[in-house]
């Protein structure tokens, strides 16, 4: 049987605004107050630690990058249990999945506690009980780790595993990992990226091609292969 593991941020829920407000608030606390949108794009895909380590470097920051983490993480769950909005066409998907039985997981690079309080929150934890994040692994995407770790919890060969995902280092990650990708790219300038050429499907307009039919024929059709 064929298993599905998502992508959490980007993918299933439109929680990039919540990390760049989140990510803004603490440089500017912390000495950088012109911290754009433009520059917090460029990492979507890395998990939040990476992307803070390289930040404090490239700003001079003094701080400990456990302290920029820890007040990163306070400021985005208060916005993540009440402003998280999930895209309906995956929610879609999820729901038709999980009536049919199919097995699925999460594999972010997201904290745990970031993780359990947008799907508590968006209500998608009815669906998705099995949680991967990148701080119960060795190294984030574009390692292979979270999406090994998840086929491993789901008793599942890694080549039965189809890996949906928005950035180009989780597509990465999927390869390396010997995983099918349905790929539907948050920034949709990046559709051309090289990571998303050995994706299975790829909606190059991002969500708002993406069909949850369309994304379960495919499946389908895999199943059946």
């Amino acid at each position: 049987m064929i298993s599905v593991i998502f992508d959490l941020d980007g993918t299933l829920v439109d929680s990039e605004p919540n990390y760049y407000e989140s990510g803004r608030r603490t440089l500017e606390r912390h000495g950088v107050p012109d911290f754009t949108w433009e520059e917090h794009s460029r990492f979507i895909g890395i998990g939040t630690l990476e992307t803070l380590e390289i930040l404090r470097d490239r700003h001079g920051i003094q701080a400990p990058v456990e302290q920029l983490l820890a007040e990163q993480n306070a400021a985005y769950l208060e916005l993540a249990r009440t402003e998280t909005e999930t895209f309906p066409e995956m929610r879609k998907f999820v729901e038709r999945l999980h009536s049919e039985g199919v097995p699925m997981a999460v594999a972010s690079g997201s904290s745990r506690e970031a993780i359990d309080a947008v799907l508590a929150g968006t209500g998608l934890d009815a669906m998705l009980s099995l949680v991967v994040s990148a701080e119960e692994v060795a190294h984030g995407k574009p390692a292979p780790d979270v999406f090994l770790e998840a086929a491993r919890r789901l008793g599942a060969r890694p080549a039965d595993c189809v890996v949906v995902e928005d950035a180009a280092p989780g597509a990465r990650a999927a390869h390396a990992a010997g995983m099918e990708c349905v790929a539907i790219p948050y920034v949709v300038e990046t559709a051309h990226d090289p990571a998303f050429a050995d994706a299975g499907l790829l909606f190059p307009g991002g969500q708002g091609e993406f069909s949850a039919d369309a994304a379960h024929d495919w499946l389908t059709s895999l199943r059946a292969a």
